[in-house]
């Protein structure tokens, strides 16, 4: 079996990559390597004077590199795209792929924490040498910073509940493990709702241990600078926080959807949108990959 289908089943890989549009001795990233899949395909379609950027704070990620001259690999948060780029003499580039979700390595490492489904520790970083655990958050957080992260990047509507009750068992015992936490959380939820529910508690304790919404920020933010003219920004996103933050980018310059006018009322946007439409997975890809589900595909060409 393939490498990367054992690391990660790339999502959307035909569209993403039709879209960031490879033409001879283009410049290209790959903002998040992971398992090289969509990596793969972009070399497939370069010809030998075009180069490929492959970033991944992850050591799990090197694994997968890929022995060809045209690709550079870089270990690193794509949060830093724009340092680490000029730290290799690029100052610009032809497009930029980015491929939001968690891969499926990380979700069946039952070392990482991850996953509710594995006993394990609560940790949950994407980078193993950064020090903020899931358990660091649990453990040493106030109540009202938890319930905040629980409603803003879970979407919870019991998120006090859940502080409230972190709180109370974590001043009897450290909660350090995946069982620990679930021992706690899990009555809060309904039988018929729990996996959903657990899945959101999950995903907000994630994305604040890896700072996600920061760092996409930053990543956007430098990809708009580093974008040559007619460059394409290619993202597939899985929730609706970060599918905000690129749509907005895209549609307005910024990820807070500030519209900007000239003096004659004209929008001052960076981008033009390359499919009005989102591009989601087919009935097949969703059947074959269950996690390509909430996948939406957006593409926009800089100005």
């Amino acid at each position: 079996m393939n490498e990367d289908k054992v690391y990660h089943v790339p999502v959307l890989l035909q569209a993403s990559v039709d879209g960031m549009n490879i033409r001879p001795g283009g410049v290209y990233v790959d903002v998040t390597f992971g398992g090289g899949g969509h990596s793969r395909e972009i070399l497939r379609r370069m010809d030998d004077t075009a180069h490929l950027y492959g970033f991944d704070q992850d050591e799990d990620a090197e694994r997968n590199i890929i022995a060809d001259p045209r690709f550079t690999f870089v270990r690193s948060n794509f949060r830093y795209l724009r340092n680490f780029l000029r730290y290799y003499g690029c100052e610009e580039v032809d497009a930029i792929l980015a491929d939001l979700g968690v891969s499926s390595h990380h979700f069946d490492d039952s070392e990482r924490g991850f996953s509710f489904r594995f006993e394990g520790k609560l940790d949950m970083r994407m980078n193993k040498r950064s020090g903020l655990t899931a358990a660091d958050v649990v453990n040493t957080y106030a109540e009202e910073r938890l319930a905040n992260i629980f409603h803003l990047y879970g979407e919870l509507k019991n998120s006090r509940r859940l502080a409230s009750a972190l709180v109370k068992a974590r001043t009897r015992t450290p909660i350090a493990t995946i069982d620990d936490f679930l021992a706690v959380v899990r009555p809060l939820f309904g039988r018929e709702r729990e996996k959903k529910e657990l899945a959101k508690v999950f995903q907000a304790l994630r994305i604040e241990v890896n700072q996600e919404m920061e760092a996409l920020k930053e990543m956007l933010s430098d990809a708009t600078r580093v974008l040559k003219p007619g460059g394409r920004l290619v993202v597939i996103t899985y929730h609706s926080l970060e599918d905000r933050m690129v749509k907005n980018l895209m549609r307005a310059g910024n990820t807070e959807g500030r519209i900007e006018k000239d003096f004659f009322g004209n929008v001052q946007a960076p981008f033009r949108l390359v499919n009005n439409k989102v591009v989601t997975p087919d009935d097949d890809e969703q059947q074959r990959n269950p996690r390509s589900r909430s996948a939406k595909l957006r593409i926009a060409e800089k100005n």
